[in-house]
Protein backbone atom coordinates (compact mmCIF):
# COMPACT_ATOMS: atom_id res chain seq x y z
CA UNK A 1 0.00 0.00 0.00
CA UNK A 2 1.46 3.43 -0.92
CA UNK A 3 2.40 5.67 1.98
CA UNK A 4 -0.12 8.34 2.96
CA UNK A 5 2.45 10.32 4.96
CA UNK A 6 2.11 14.10 4.95
CA UNK A 7 5.16 16.23 4.23
CA UNK A 8 5.72 19.22 6.48
CA UNK A 9 7.50 20.94 3.62
CA UNK A 10 5.26 23.67 2.25
CA UNK A 11 3.36 24.18 5.52
CA UNK A 12 2.29 27.80 6.08
CA UNK A 13 1.58 29.48 9.44
CA UNK A 14 -0.43 32.71 9.43
CA UNK A 15 -1.70 35.13 12.06
CA UNK A 16 -4.99 37.00 11.78
CA UNK A 17 -4.29 40.71 11.41
CA UNK A 18 -7.44 42.27 9.99
CA UNK A 19 -10.85 41.84 8.40
CA UNK A 20 -11.99 41.40 4.81
CA UNK A 21 -15.21 42.58 3.25
CA UNK A 22 -18.49 41.47 4.83
CA UNK A 23 -20.54 38.97 2.82
CA UNK A 24 -24.35 38.94 2.96
CA UNK A 25 -26.00 35.75 4.25
CA UNK A 26 -29.34 35.02 2.58
CA UNK A 27 -30.31 31.70 4.14
CA UNK A 28 -29.82 29.55 7.25
CA UNK A 29 -30.35 25.78 7.37
CA UNK A 30 -30.46 24.81 11.04
CA UNK A 31 -28.91 21.55 12.22
CA UNK A 32 -25.42 20.33 12.96
CA UNK A 33 -23.46 21.70 11.28
CA UNK A 34 -25.40 24.85 10.46
CA UNK A 35 -25.38 25.62 6.72
CA UNK A 36 -25.47 29.17 5.38
CA UNK A 37 -26.38 30.42 1.92
CA UNK A 38 -24.07 33.23 0.80
CA UNK A 39 -23.82 33.83 -2.93
CA UNK A 40 -20.27 33.64 -4.39
CA UNK A 41 -18.79 34.12 -0.89
CA UNK A 42 -15.24 33.14 -1.91
CA UNK A 43 -14.47 31.49 1.45
CA UNK A 44 -12.23 28.43 1.73
CA UNK A 45 -12.42 25.59 4.23
CA UNK A 46 -10.49 26.68 7.31
CA UNK A 47 -11.24 30.38 6.86
CA UNK A 48 -12.08 32.28 10.03
CA UNK A 49 -15.33 34.31 10.16
CA UNK A 50 -17.18 36.71 12.44
CA UNK A 51 -20.97 37.17 12.33
CA UNK A 52 -22.71 40.48 12.91
CA UNK A 53 -25.94 40.66 14.93
CA UNK A 54 -28.29 40.61 11.95
CA UNK A 55 -29.84 37.16 12.35
CA UNK A 56 -33.53 37.11 13.28
CA UNK A 57 -35.94 34.58 14.75
CA UNK A 58 -36.69 33.29 18.23
CA UNK A 59 -33.22 31.74 18.65
CA UNK A 60 -31.11 34.26 16.74
CA UNK A 61 -28.87 34.74 19.77
CA UNK A 62 -27.27 31.35 19.01
CA UNK A 63 -25.54 32.98 16.02
CA UNK A 64 -25.58 36.74 16.53
CA UNK A 65 -22.17 38.16 17.35
CA UNK A 66 -20.35 34.84 17.17
CA UNK A 67 -16.63 35.21 16.40
CA UNK A 68 -13.69 33.03 15.38
CA UNK A 69 -15.92 30.64 13.43
CA UNK A 70 -14.27 28.17 11.06
CA UNK A 71 -15.62 27.44 7.58
CA UNK A 72 -16.19 23.79 6.59
CA UNK A 73 -17.91 22.00 3.70
CA UNK A 74 -17.88 25.06 1.48
CA UNK A 75 -19.49 25.15 -1.96
CA UNK A 76 -19.68 28.09 -4.35
CA UNK A 77 -22.75 29.56 -2.64
CA UNK A 78 -22.88 27.85 0.77
CA UNK A 79 -20.66 27.11 3.74
CA UNK A 80 -21.05 25.29 7.05
CA UNK A 81 -20.12 26.18 10.63
CA UNK A 82 -19.89 23.62 13.44
CA UNK A 83 -22.59 25.18 15.61
CA UNK A 84 -25.51 22.96 16.64
CA UNK A 85 -28.77 24.78 15.84
CA UNK A 86 -30.93 21.66 15.60
CA UNK A 87 -34.59 22.52 16.24
CA UNK A 88 -33.96 26.26 16.57
CA UNK A 89 -35.76 29.06 14.73
CA UNK A 90 -33.26 31.34 12.97
CA UNK A 91 -33.56 33.32 9.76
CA UNK A 92 -30.95 35.29 7.83
CA UNK A 93 -32.39 38.76 8.40
CA UNK A 94 -29.57 41.21 7.68
CA UNK A 95 -26.79 38.85 8.75
CA UNK A 96 -23.28 39.14 7.35
CA UNK A 97 -20.10 37.09 7.65
CA UNK A 98 -16.77 38.94 7.78
CA UNK A 99 -13.59 36.94 7.09
CA UNK A 100 -10.32 37.34 8.94
CA UNK A 101 -7.40 38.43 6.77
CA UNK A 102 -4.16 36.58 7.33
CA UNK A 103 -0.50 37.56 7.38
CA UNK A 104 2.01 34.78 6.70
CA UNK A 105 4.80 34.19 9.20
CA UNK A 106 7.89 33.64 7.05
CA UNK A 107 11.16 31.76 7.69
CA UNK A 108 9.51 29.09 9.87
CA UNK A 109 12.02 26.26 10.47
CA UNK A 110 9.97 23.90 12.64
CA UNK A 111 6.87 23.67 14.79
CA UNK A 112 5.51 21.58 17.65
CA UNK A 113 2.17 21.75 19.38
CA UNK A 114 -1.42 20.69 19.88
CA UNK A 115 0.05 18.88 22.90
CA UNK A 116 -2.78 19.34 25.40
CA UNK A 117 -4.77 16.70 27.25
CA UNK A 118 -8.07 16.40 29.05
CA UNK A 119 -8.14 16.86 32.81
CA UNK A 120 -8.87 13.82 34.98
CA UNK A 121 -11.79 13.96 37.39
CA UNK A 122 -11.45 11.51 40.27
CA UNK A 123 -14.82 9.85 40.93
CA UNK A 124 -13.51 7.18 43.27
CA UNK A 125 -15.51 6.48 46.44
CA UNK A 126 -15.39 4.11 49.40
CA UNK A 127 -16.99 1.38 47.30
CA UNK A 128 -14.33 1.57 44.58
CA UNK A 129 -11.89 -1.31 44.21
CA UNK A 130 -9.52 0.86 42.16
CA UNK A 131 -9.26 4.50 41.15
CA UNK A 132 -12.09 5.61 38.87
CA UNK A 133 -12.01 8.64 36.59
CA UNK A 134 -13.99 10.78 34.20
CA UNK A 135 -12.36 13.02 31.64
CA UNK A 136 -12.95 16.74 32.06
CA UNK A 137 -12.30 19.67 29.77
CA UNK A 138 -9.59 19.37 27.15
CA UNK A 139 -6.62 21.69 27.59
CA UNK A 140 -5.56 22.40 23.97
CA UNK A 141 -1.96 23.02 25.02
CA UNK A 142 0.69 25.08 23.32
CA UNK A 143 1.96 25.72 19.78
CA UNK A 144 5.62 26.62 19.35
CA UNK A 145 7.67 27.61 16.31
CA UNK A 146 11.30 28.36 15.53
CA UNK A 147 12.04 30.94 12.85
CA UNK A 148 15.06 32.54 11.23
CA UNK A 149 14.64 36.09 12.50
CA UNK A 150 13.58 38.73 9.99
CA UNK A 151 12.95 42.12 11.56
CA UNK A 152 11.16 43.28 8.41
CA UNK A 153 8.77 40.32 8.09
CA UNK A 154 5.16 41.41 8.71
CA UNK A 155 4.16 38.08 10.23
CA UNK A 156 6.99 38.04 12.74
CA UNK A 157 6.29 41.69 13.56
CA UNK A 158 2.63 40.82 14.24
CA UNK A 159 3.70 38.04 16.61
CA UNK A 160 6.01 40.42 18.51
CA UNK A 161 3.22 43.00 18.75
CA UNK A 162 0.80 40.42 20.16
CA UNK A 163 3.38 39.27 22.70
CA UNK A 164 3.75 42.86 23.90
CA UNK A 165 0.02 43.66 23.95
CA UNK A 166 -1.17 40.37 25.45
CA UNK A 167 -4.15 40.33 23.08
CA UNK A 168 -5.66 37.08 21.84
CA UNK A 169 -5.20 36.32 18.14
CA UNK A 170 -6.37 33.90 15.48
CA UNK A 171 -3.86 31.51 13.91
CA UNK A 172 -3.95 29.18 10.92
CA UNK A 173 -1.61 26.34 9.99
CA UNK A 174 -2.06 24.92 6.49
CA UNK A 175 -0.44 21.57 5.66
CA UNK A 176 -0.17 20.44 2.05
CA UNK A 177 -2.21 17.27 1.58
CA UNK A 178 -2.13 14.74 -1.27
CA UNK A 179 -5.76 15.50 -2.21
CA UNK A 180 -6.54 18.76 -0.41
CA UNK A 181 -4.86 20.98 2.17
CA UNK A 182 -5.35 20.33 5.88
CA UNK A 183 -6.06 23.53 7.81
CA UNK A 184 -5.75 23.91 11.58
CA UNK A 185 -7.41 27.04 12.99
CA UNK A 186 -7.11 28.18 16.60
CA UNK A 187 -6.90 31.21 18.87
CA UNK A 188 -4.24 31.91 21.43
CA UNK A 189 -1.82 34.25 23.17
CA UNK A 190 1.83 34.83 22.20
CA UNK A 191 3.53 34.07 25.51
CA UNK A 192 7.19 34.15 24.58
CA UNK A 193 9.36 35.55 21.79
CA UNK A 194 12.95 34.49 22.51
CA UNK A 195 15.91 35.35 20.27
CA UNK A 196 19.18 33.41 20.11
CA UNK A 197 22.43 33.92 18.22
CA UNK A 198 26.12 33.09 18.34
CA UNK A 199 29.39 32.99 16.44
CA UNK A 200 28.86 31.92 12.82
CA UNK A 201 25.14 31.33 13.43
CA UNK A 202 21.91 32.60 12.00
CA UNK A 203 19.82 34.65 14.46
CA UNK A 204 16.79 32.58 15.42
CA UNK A 205 13.63 33.22 17.41
CA UNK A 206 11.52 30.76 19.40
CA UNK A 207 7.86 31.70 19.81
CA UNK A 208 5.38 30.03 22.17
CA UNK A 209 1.64 30.43 21.63
CA UNK A 210 -0.76 29.37 24.41
CA UNK A 211 -3.84 27.97 22.69
CA UNK A 212 -7.19 29.10 24.10
CA UNK A 213 -10.30 27.23 22.99
CA UNK A 214 -10.86 24.49 20.44
CA UNK A 215 -8.46 23.63 17.62
CA UNK A 216 -10.46 23.10 14.42
CA UNK A 217 -9.30 20.91 11.54
CA UNK A 218 -10.85 21.49 8.11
Amino acid sequence: MPSSAISAQGAVLSIGTGSGGAKTITGVQVGFPTIFTCSAHGFANGDNLNFNSGFTGANASALNGQTNLVVTNKTTNTFAIDIDTTGLTITAGTATATPTTWTTVNNVKSYTGFDGAASELDKSNLSSTAKEYLLGLVDPGQFSIEVDTDLNDAGQAALRAKQQSGAISSFRLVLPGAVSNLTYTFTGYVKKFTQTGGVDQIVKSSIDIRISGTVTLA
